[in-house]
């Protein structure tokens, strides 16, 4: 059986961590989005180094999308509170 890390929100579209294991990959996500953000300004002289944080940025957002969608209870939708 698996278990499932995410559950669909009561309002609106995406998801919600319900697991440590959830809380972790999304507290991940955050900390690499937020640590590449705040090194921009060392490589701002250095431009090719500044194009391979946006890369990162986006590798570790689509994983947080792959991992959540993959270990959601229920399907992805538009949601009006309804159960």
């Amino acid at each position: 059986m698996t278990e499932y890390w995410f559950k669909p929100r009561r309002f609106g579209y995406g998801v919600t961590p319900i697991t440590w294991q959830g809380w972790l990959v999304t507290v991940a996500t955050l900390i690499v989005v937020v640590g590449s953000a705040m090194m921009v300004p060392q490589f701002a002289d250095k431009t090719r180094w500044a194009f391979i944080i946006v890369p990162i940025d986006l590798l570790a957002i689509v994983a947080l999308l792959i991992v959540s969608r993959l270990k959601t209870d229920g399907e992805w939708r538009w949601r009006w509170g309804g159960r």
